[in-house]
């Protein structure tokens, strides 16, 4: 069987040609998941990760104190080993419970607005890259538009005009918050998947499938979308870290996460009218904040250089 032949039958099937000693095929995530184990820098993100996922979906696992209780004539104690181990702030809640609790609303906010960050910018990156014409240079105005207005900017104006209250329903809280995040920052996404698509279609493989009469659709799921996929999964693993941090910033304004939901950013807002007495009410949620946001930002540059050829 010719070259040309070995590689005709691989874009209809799917699977990549062996190599010239018959070995099984490895593709680029297999690769990368070898370059991922030696990585120490990976592990560690992932334990932090794991450990924050486990805080935001059961955080009785680690206390069981209502965050949400005040004592007030414990107002301002400090850490001890023997009571409240994080002590407690101005208004009496145990900044610990609240700590661990705070990690729920804001690992939702961060992986809900990555997911609607990528299915939005990959559907329009995908669309535009692949068919290009017009519908290319529609898109690609909609996203410099979108683009344009900084993610901080408009989130401060959306949730200026559409502010929660005390009656506002948690998972509406949030979800204001996904939306907004999620409006503004899905161009960047958008962008690097019509970038990558566009390298991804001359290959032969594509010409291939698109000769043998596969339709467009085919063509994307199993040729265009596998190949062109690894650095927009780079770029939102990176993402997902901003945008927990993105949402501390509008907490902090007092436009994001608003009491009674409980996050760090809030904490982080309550804490500054007594940083100069009570430096400890700002000091936890900060470094939880802190370590979140560098887990998901030291995973994200693991996972490129893993992707990255040129690292090898």
């Amino acid at each position: 069987m010719t070259e040309a032949s070995t590689i005709a039958v691989s874009a209809e099937t799917g699977a990549a040609p062996t190599g010239e000693a018959g070995d099984a095929p490895r593709s680029l995530a297999s690769d990368a998941w070898r370059s991922l184990k030696k990585n120490p820098i990976f592990w560690v993100s992932v334990v932090l990760i794991a450990l924050f996922v486990l805080m935001a979906a059961w955080p009785s696992l680690f206390t069981n104190v209502d965050p949400n209780a005040a004592v007030l004539k414990d107002a301002r104690v400090p850490p001890s080993l023997d009571g409240p181990w994080f002590g407690r702030d101005i208004q009496g809640y145990d900044i610990y419970s609240r700590t661990i609790y705070g990690a729920r609303a804001s690992i939702l906010v961060g992986v809900f607005t990555t997911i609607a960050t990528v299915i939005i910018g990959g559907v329009l990156g995908v669309a535009a890259g692949f068919y290009g014409g017009w519908l290319d240079a529609v898109l690609s105005r909609v996203t410099d538009i979108f683009f344009a207005i900084p993610l901080l900017l408009g989130g401060i104006l959306f949730m200026s005009v559409f502010a929660n209250d005390a009656n506002t329903p948690y998972f509406v809280v949030v979800g204001k918050v996904v939306l907004v995040l999620a409006v503004f920052g899905w161009p960047t996404i958008a962008r690097l998947m019509r970038s990558s698509v566009m390298q991804v279609k001359p290959n032969d493989y594509v010409q291939a499938a698109r000769a043998l009469g596969a339709s467009p659709w085919r063509i994307i799921r199993s040729h265009v979308l596998p190949n062109a996929l690894a650095p927009v999964i780079v770029i939102a693993t990176i993402n997902l870290g901003v945008f927990i941090a993105a949402e501390a910033a509008l907490s902090f304004l007092g436009i994001g996460l608003t009491p009674p939901a409980v996050s760090w950013g809030v904490s982080i807002s309550d804490a500054l009218i007594a940083l100069r007495t009570t430096p400890h009410i700002l000091f936890f949620p900060s470094l939880f904040l802190s370590l979140a946001v560098l887990a998901f930002i030291m995973l994200g540059d693991a996972v490129r250089d893993a992707f990255d050829p040129k690292s090898r």
